[in-house]
């Protein structure tokens, strides 16, 4: 089944946090909470300003994103837990960092 969102809005899966801490205790399931990184899946055209033109979206599939503890609505498709949110729950965009070469 494919799903395409509608207007601003954003469907994620969530990114599994590490299940050890820095100093090694495991984390067991009962005490994690849920994960604020996800994977961008699949986005809406956008949004409309007040003279109806399109606005496109800041996030496109592929990123990685962090978002608001409580946002979105959580669905299930194919058996598979996603979030949808709206662009406004993103709070940013996670960028890989490109190796600094330093010199010999």
């Amino acid at each position: 089944m494919t799903f395409r969102p509608l207007h601003d809005r954003i469907l994620v899966r969530r990114i599994d946090a590490d299940e050890k801490t820095a100093g090694g205790i495991i984390i067991p399931d009962t005490a994690k909470e849920k994960p604020q990184e996800g994977e961008v899946l699949a986005v809406g055209p956008g949004g409309r300003d007040d003279k109806g033109a399109l606005q496109p979206l800041d996030v496109k599939k592929g990123d990685r994103i962090l978002f608001g503890k409580w946002s979105g609505t959580e669905i299930k498709l194919d058996g598979e837990e996603l979030l949808i949110l709206k662009e406004s729950d993103v709070m940013g965009v996670i960028e890989e960092k490109a190796p600094v070469k330093r010199a010999a």
